[in-house]
């Protein structure tokens, strides 16, 4: 049945169902969402507990410990790491891509409800638990700064109408603050002066804790009226403190006053920020796991003016980092590439048609389907990204092919004299199974892509299926509205005016060009052994090839901002960390590339995010800066300094200086602080390797108190005091908040840091005894001092350290990780001590331990699509003995440009795959109607096969290497994530027609021979096969 004939009878249906196509995908183009890339949502959620002045030790067995133990039994979780540190514990749980956020949230929320039996009941709060995307990066870094404002002062604006409205905004799924903390109350006491007066901790926190009150009052009614009672029972200013009596020895009264200073402080006083060099609070806004971050970043800037006006003083707001920024110019370079492809193919139609008309019918074809995928993008919620524009602009080689055969087809008909209209219905009639064939075929290449699964699989999902989408409706327009085009718009053969100059050089090309094809296909059929030498080498070449190219996971990109991480020396006070951030910022500053940079400071290590000016007002790539901003680095004394690139592919759901992660995990601590070092040492001293560094702080010195608790008991004290006495002077304990209309300030106690400067503020410290008598601390406990870990970090409830490096340049992932298996396999480490790649590393090798089993799923899903189209078995192999010489100009192509093998590049195979295959079909199957319809052998008809379609077979390869030119050779923003496809696809679309040509009409009449073979064999055995083994229907199925 000829579907064609149809649509070209009715051409007014015809138009107009492809004009509500075009108007469909229109509106479709202006409603779909912008992105960097597509948003895969790995459920993450992050479990955030507080201790305070827990050493991390502590807070490892009390809090985390009891945390993994519950949280490790919720089904589908795939990572749970930890990190604990004085006072705090933080606990990621990455879960299986197949569980719902929603379920897993109900999950933890039970796993935490069974932990708190277990979790120590002083914790100020139960643990709290948050969804976070897989890498939770700002999109948005806001600076707010003022001239005559303290940071506590901006932070208390921040934290209430600021933070809360940049919240209400759709999509945003956190702010945090930091560079200051809420204000606080703090009342510093003077352990001597305590001591003279007969005042305990305990005391001094009780008087506190009633000075004032925030309770109900309570009502009375006289009469007629009704009369709310109310008290005096809160403090309008901190000072009010100082009169409050608190019981001294004797029953005296002592003023708070004169044992303690009371100040208004901040809650942590060890925080700071700098924004380009100014005192800041920083505002770190991050999205919600699936929501759009273009549209998260466009809402909180609408608001940003309206905020900016209501701030107090001189207070004002400024963008820091602007993820939008880089997103909208990568999609504006990748829309420039789609356009220029659309032009390119449009030549190059127009060059080997030579005809305006003909060319124009065919090119149609590409923006009709364009528009048509955008409308299936729009209906199954993909966004407008890099990948989903680096697949439409692919799509745009692969849509005019359809076309060209069609077309080519048709004007053939017409220049034997045929009617356009008659042509129109016979041409397209005659080829409409070798195009339903030839896009089967394109389409079945990327099922494996479809089933892959992971992170991975998720992220190239949405390409192959706009890819897909594109040439299922290319299909669809080729054989409908093109030869409706064609029969109206084409031109009789003795009605065409003479093609131009340039037209007309073309077509002498061609005709000089057909004889040497002609010539060089006759000299490779009469050597068909040699030929076929030539392909078995190929095969092996491939093979050879595929090993020795370095693999990557996706390309590194440019995206304008940079992140850094910073620790000081472990001994190091906060005055000094503040300083060292200062001096941080200001050698990142001073790079020309940088455009703005903030920074933060939390006790004795911190963060740094900056954005770089354009890509055309700087000098080098974004890793370029990182590294020679950390060559300046280096020089900096007191700490270790970092800045990498940021990238918006990232897996794992721990943060790491650098992209790529090796973890080392243990059976004791001890065993991780001997290996850690020398492993870290050894990595360091690799060539292939930059920016190594581990992920702990190192070792502080701590202050540990040894109680005799013989001693204690003829005292009559209990441990639980000696306890209760030391969070009362050293642990910030919150004794009582102070009530106003619009906030609440906490009232905090303990030693003044003027007091606490040595180890000597113990022998001032007295423990109360059970007959009221006071002990001096130093009776009760003995003082030691010893090192300890100021991170604890857990991977799968197991002590572990992460070792976070990058690539030295030139150098790929995969030589790097070989370099690190080598170099710890030869440091004869325990078996008690294990180390794996995790993060980018370890999802790279998983991909490329499963590159094999896709390209062998694709090499059979090909082979059954194709013997179902054949009805037999032996036509396939000749269209798929076109691969190895693809894979062969591909791999061959990305090791000249030094361009790794990775994800990027290997979907570009893919894509090369189906065409090269599309080039095959179009000689087979003209072969087989030649045989069944002029009775030619089968060598008379491959050779004929071969001269007439070689302008279509050349025409398609063709255009889709213009295509796939302008993804090679484009520089600006996003660039760098495109290059790898067409690099592969441009070099094994030249390698490989510059050999199918030759091997495919040789491997077809070896295998009809080997077909003839085992027909008469098997008709020996008296088993004659009626399926196609032997004889076998020689077209496509209708």
């Amino acid at each position: 049945m000829n579907l064609s004939r149809l649509f070209i009878d009715r051409p007014v249906a015809t138009s107009l169902l492809c004009l509500g196509l075009v108007v469909a995908g229109a509106l479709a183009w202006r409603l779909l969402p912008i992105a960097s890339l597509p948003e895969v949502n790995v459920p993450t959620i992050k479990v955030s507990a507080e201790l305070p002045g827990a050493s991390p030790a502590t807070m490892v067995s009390a809090v985390a410990t009891p945390l993994e133990r519950a949280l490790g039994r919720i089904a589908g979780l795939t990572e749970m790491t930890s990190v604990s540190t004085t006072g705090g514990t933080d606990v990621r749980l990455t879960f299986d891509l197949s569980r719902n956020v929603v379920g897993a949230s109900r999950d933890v929320q039970a796993a935490i409800n069974a932990a708190r039996a277990d979790l120590p009941s002083d914790m100020p709060a139960a643990p709290s638990y948050r969804e976070v995307s897989s890498a939770d990066a700002p999109v948005l870094v806001l600076g707010l700064t003022s001239r005559h404002a303290t940071p506590s002062q901006m932070y208390g604006v921040a934290s209430t109408t600021f933070s809360q409205t940049l919240a209400q905004v759709d999509g945003v799924g956190e702010v945090e603050l930091v560079g200051s903390s809420v204000p606080a109350v703090r009342v510093a006491l003077d352990p001597q002066a305590m001591n003279q007066r007969g005042v305990g901790f305990e005391q001094v926190r009780h008087a506190v804790s009633a000075a004032v009150s925030n309770a109900a009052g309570g009502a009375i009614e006289t009469g007629d009226r009704y009369l709310q009672v109310a008290t005096n029972g809160q403090f309008d200013k901190a000072s009010a403190f100082r009169s409050v009596v608190v019981a001294g020895r004797d029953g005296t009264a002592v003023p708070l006053g004169d044992i303690a200073r009371v100040i208004e402080t901040e809650r942590d006083p060890h925080q700071a920020a700098l924004a380009n060099g100014e005192p800041a609070v920083l505002a770190l806004v991050r999205h919600k796991p699936g929501s759009n971050t273009i549209e998260v970043i466009d809402g909180v800037m609408k608001r940003l003016p309206a905020l900016q006006a209501s701030l107090p003083g001189d207070m004002k707001v400024s963008v820091i980092v602007d993820r939008a920024t880089s997103v909208r110019g990568s999609l504006r370079a990748a829309e420039h590439t789609l356009a220029l492809a659309v032009v390119l193919v449009v030549l190059v139609m127009l060059v080997f048609l030579r005809d305006l008309r003909a060319a124009l019918i065919a090119s149609a074809v590409a923006p009709i389907s364009l528009l048509g995928a955008m409308t299936a993008m729009y209906l199954l919620g993909y966004s407008l990204d890099i990948l989903s524009l680096m697949a439409l602009t692919i799509a745009v080689g692969f849509t005019v092919d359809d076309a060209v055969v069609v077309v080519e087809n048709i004007a053939r008909h017409i220049e034997d004299g045929v009617p356009p209209r008659e042509a129109a219905r016979v041409g397209a009639g005659e080829v409409g199974l070798t195009v339903v064939s030839m896009s089967a075929v394109l389409i079945a290449v990327f099922i494996p892509l479809l089933l892959m699964g992971g992170y991975v699989g998720l992220f190239v999902r949405e390409f192959s299926v706009t890819l897909a989408v594109v040439i299922a409706i290319s299909l669809v327009v080729s054989l409908t509205v093109v030869p409706m085009l064609c029969a109206l718009w084409l031109q009789p053969a003795d009605a065409r005016r003479a093609p131009g100059r340039m037209l007309r050089w073309s077509e002498r090309a061609f005709s000089r060009l057909q004889p040497a094809y002609d010539d060089s296909l006759v000299w490779a059929l009469r050597r068909a052994p040699l030929t076929m030498l030539s392909l078995l080498a190929v095969l092996c070449l491939s093979v050879f090839l595929y090993i020795a190219v370095p693999k990557g996971f996706f390309p590194r990109q440019d995206t304008g901002e940079l992140t850094g991480d910073f620790d000081t020396d472990a001994d190091a006070s906060f005055p000094v960390a503040r300083a060292k951030l200062a001096s941080y910022l200001e050698v990142v500053r001073a790079d020309p590339a940088i455009a703005s940079v903030a920074g933060y400071v939390e006790h004795d290590s911190g963060s740094l995010f900056a954005t770089l000016k354009p890509l055309s007002q700087r000098d080098a790539t974004a890793d370029e800066v990182a590294a020679r901003i950390n060559a300046r680095l280096a020089k900096l004394s007191g700490g270790t300094f970092t800045v990498t690139s940021v990238q918006n592919i990232r897996t794992g759901g721990r943060r790491s200086r650098a992209s790529n992660e090796y973890t080392i995990q243990a059976d004791s601590s001890a065993l991780l602080a001997t290996w850690v070092p020398r492993i870290a040492e050894a990595m360091a001293r690799l060539p292939e390797l930059s920016n190594v560094h581990g992920s702990g702080s190192g070792t502080g010195v701590a202050t540990a108190l040894h109680v005799d608790r013989d001693a204690a008991a003829q005292f009559g004290v209990s441990y639980a005091r000696v306890d209760g006495v030391l969070r009362d002077a050293f642990a910030g304990r919150r004794v009582t908040t102070m009530f106003s209309p619009s906030s609440q300030t906490p009232v905090l106690m303990g030693i003044a840091p003027e007091h606490a400067t040595s180890t000597d503020v113990f022998n001032h410290i007295e423990v109360p005894a059970a007959n009221g008598a006071s002990v001096p601390l130093p009776v009760l406990a003995h003082v030691r001092q010893h090192d300890m870990p100021l991170t604890i970090a857990h991977f799968a409830q197991s002590v572990a350290t992460t070792i976070s490096f990058d690539r030295a340049p030139g150098v790929s992932l995969s030589q790097a990780t070989l370099a690190i298996r080598k170099a710890v396999d030869g440091m004869a480490v325990p078996t008690s001590v294990r180390g794996s790649l995790q993060g980018s590393a370890g999802a790279a090798r998983q991909v490329a331990d499963s590159e094999p089993a896709l390209i062998l799923g694709a090499f059979l899903t090909l082979f059954i699509v194709l013997g179902i189209l054949y009805e037999s078995c032996v036509h396939p192999l000749t269209i798929l003995s076109t691969l190895p010489s693809a894979a062969v100009g591909a791999v061959f192509a990305l090791m000249l440009f030094r361009t790794d093998l990775d994800v990027i590049a290997l979907v570009g195979i893919f894509a090369l795959i189906g065409i090269v295959m599309k080039n095959a079909i179009m000689m087979v199957d003209f072969a087989l109607a030649a045989q069944r319809g002029s009775a030619l052998t089968p060598a008379e008809a491959i050779q004929l096969a071969c001269r007439l379609r070689f302008r279509p077979i050349l025409m398609t390869s063709l255009a889709v290497m213009v295509a796939a030119v302008p993804l090679a050779v484009a520089r600006g923003d996003g660039a760098e994530m495109h290059r790898p496809l067409g690099i592969a696809m441009g070099g094994g679309l030249v390698v490989s027609q510059l050999l199918t040509l030759y091997t495919t009409p040789v491997v077809y009449l070896y295998l009809d021979r080997f077909s003839k073979w085992a027909g008469r064999w098997m008709q020996k055995l008296g088993r004659r096969d009626d399926a196609g083994w032997s004889t076998g229907r020689e077209d496509p199925l209708p």
